[in-house]
């Protein structure tokens, strides 16, 4: 027999969009998440849509998909639009079909309000301590609260106060109120980002390496005509050369032994712009790619 073909009316899917809202900003981490809302345990596959709720060209390098999980290591003007999941599930009779309504999202230049993270990277190793600081809380206001949403976790979202650092794995620091100091460790990668009454800061991707090498590049976006620095670390200075990489092809090799391994891009443009990695020559140590975000010149924005 034939499998029947239907959208179903009586299950809803749904798109939760982390950090929450509709605008996002250039250069930030957002993840968008898959659910469909039933207490039935079917297994479902997903597909991802973008500006329309069908099939398109597969997704740019900064847009990973992995099942109900899509995620854009760093905004762009091109990111505006409109997002759709699509949920299946596929029996022996029938074949069922879940639509979500779109996530329509604008793109703004810059928050209002900023996160700052020390060190200004995106990819620490396991043991190694970071620091986030929300922005000051103007008079009269109660102030800015630091949240973390780690996708993949059980745990989907923490709320992070900082005076409550302490419990959840950081520390506040002794001489500024606003500012949490962690040990990294796979509970505490994921995104964050800083939320008051003003609204929302941006939000800052932390990933957490136990590998042999980590590729630190700006966790924020840099301006136009800055000199960046980009920076390959091993665990141990057992190689003989290093390769770097940006979009999967060799920009730079350089013969240094030492642990930390440099490649410096003058006056960057967002020709810069790109995911970055770097390996050992033979091949056998590899860091995360890592995305370069570089923001326009002021008044090049709306060209």
């Amino acid at each position: 027999m034939k499998d029947s073909f239907f959208f179903a009316v009586d299950l809803k899917v749904s798109v939760s969009v982390w950090p929450p809202g509709s605008n996002i900003f250039v250069g930030e981490c957002v993840f968008l998440q898959c659910t469909v809302e039933s207490n039935a345990t079917f297994v479902w596959n997903y597909q991802w849509f973008r500006q329309k709720p069908q099939p398109g060209p597969t997704p740019r390098r900064r847009h990973l998909v992995s099942g109900d999980g899509y995620f854009i290591a760093a905004v762009t003007r091109e990111d505006a639009g409109g997002y759709w999941c699509q949920a299946e599930r596929w029996g022996s009779n029938t074949s069922l079909v879940l639509l979500s309504q779109p996530t329509v999202f604008t793109v703004s230049e810059e928050p209002l309000a900023s996160v700052t993270l020390t060190p200004n990277s995106r990819q620490v190793y396991t043991g190694q301590r970071f620091t986030l600081r929300c922005p000051q809380a103007r008079a009269n206001s109660s102030g800015w609260m630091l949240r973390r949403f780690s996708p993949g976790r059980r745990v989907r979202k923490r709320v992070l106060r900082t005076d409550e650092c302490s419990p959840l794995g950081g520390a506040v620091g002794t001489d500024v109120s606003d500012t949490c100091t962690f040990t990294a460790a796979s509970e505490n990668a994921g995104l964050y980002w800083c939320e008051g009454a003003e609204g929302r800061s941006n939000a800052v991707h932390i990933m957490v390496s136990n590998g042999l090498v980590i590729l630190r590049t700006p966790a924020i976006p840099v301006s136009e005509g800055a000199t960046v620095v980009l920076q390959c670390q091993y665990l141990t200075a057992n190689h003989s050369k290093t390769t770097f990489f940006k979009n999967a092809a060799e920009v730079l090799t350089s013969a240094s032994t030492a642990r930390v391994v440099k490649m410096t891009l003058e006056s960057v443009t967002q020709e810069d712009e790109g995911l970055y990695k770097c390996a050992s020559q033979d091949g056998t140590t590899e860091s995360p790619e890592s995305w370069l975000s570089v923001r326009p010149q002021e008044g090049q924005w709306l060209r």
